[in-house]
């Protein structure tokens, strides 16, 4: 199971973190419903900020009926706690990656499809599309209520050693995460798909126990991944979604009217992040490209037979693959 993906490192944020989320706890009204979000992102992450965005209107919206405890960092636990928590009603919001919820359901996967979407207008039509539709509604599954799609920037690759070919990346350690769709791409370009919780990350690619790395600019950027990089390769090859959701046993606890205002809040505040993340990934392409880090363009055809491969098998796996390529190819 996965159990972080951040896009920074966060664990030295705890404390400074902890002490804040403690401090706005106290400071709550009494009279108001207290809930907690969690998330696995720290502060500074685009995910958190509109948690905290996204808390402070459904507050002011509801005249304080609902308040909301943003809980960044993973002060909850790894996302499959948090996930538990959900499901019991120990905790009431959150916004997770979509792993876990595809480790359950292969159908949850094939957001994780290679080059489903060109750029990020095309994976924001996505996760806005019949499919990504049909898997909100479906969360009930899981015990919860799904309020909105979300993603991070498009993955990339990160490698410790030059790279100009997808032959190189045969034999390579790629940190990535315990997620099948995600381990079987790797597997097919003859990589060792590598598992690590992601504060591991900066370290483990500094002293060589992984050769490389999937994940988006930002996290490149604001991470210092690129400061250890041979070769960044601009592939932009998956799309990184996240849910928001709540726990249904809690979401039944809150009055009708309000449900309303928290729902449209997360959908609208949530669709306005994601349309930022093609602008988020060009500000640090454009930054990763003055470091010096030679940075390199990979389309489908640069992997070779290995995506024709993977979509084979995934297609047999989750039956609303064929369904979301199919939007995929209306947006073309």
């Amino acid at each position: 199971m996965i159990r972080n993906d951040l896009t920074e490192p966060f664990m030295s944020l705890r404390p400074a973190a902890l002490s804040l989320s403690l401090a706005l706890f106290a400071a709550l009204p009494a009279t108001a419903e207290q809930y907690r979000l969690g998330l696995i992102t720290p502060p500074p992450h685009k995910w958190t900020q509109t948690a905290g965005s996204i808390a402070a209107e459904i507050a002011e919206a509801t005249e304080g009926r609902v308040e909301i405890l943003v809980m960044p960092s993973g002060q909850l636990g790894n996302e499959a706690r948090m996930l538990q928590q959900l499901q019991t009603g120990a905790i009431d919001f959150a916004m997770l990656t979509a792993a876990e919820f595809a480790n359950r359901d292969a159908n949850y996967g094939v957001f994780y499809a290679p080059f489903i979407a060109a750029d990020t207008q095309a994976a924001a039509a996505l996760l806005r599309g019949e499919v990504a539709q049909e898997l909100l509604g479906g969360m009930d599954l899981f015990g919860l209520q799904g309020l909105a799609w979300g993603m991070a920037g498009m993955r990339q690759i990160v490698t410790s050693g030059e790279v100009t070919e997808a032959a190189q990346l045969k034999g390579l350690r790629v940190r990535t995460v315990p997620l099948a769709p995600e381990m079987d791409f790797w597997t097919g370009l003859g990589a060792a798909p590598t598992p690590m919780p992601l504060p591991a990350l900066y370290d483990a690619f500094a002293n060589g126990q992984v050769d490389a790395m999937q994940i988006d600019h930002e996290g490149t950027w604001n991470s210092g991944y690129w400061k250890h990089a041979g070769t960044i390769i601009d592939s932009r090859h998956m799309i990184f979604p996240m849910a928001a959701v709540a726990s249904a046993r809690k979401w039944q606890g809150i009055d009708v009217a309000d449900r309303a205002v928290v729902a449209e809040v997360f959908a609208r505040q949530v669709a306005a992040m994601v349309d930022l993340y093609g602008e988020i990934d060009a500000i640090n392409l454009a930054r990763l490209e003055e470091t010096g880090v030679p940075v390199i363009p990979a389309d489908r055809a640069w992997f070779g037979a290995s995506v024709d491969s993977w979509y084979e098998d995934w297609r047999n796996r989750a039956p609303l693959l064929a369904a979301l390529e199919a939007e995929a190819g209306a947006l073309e």
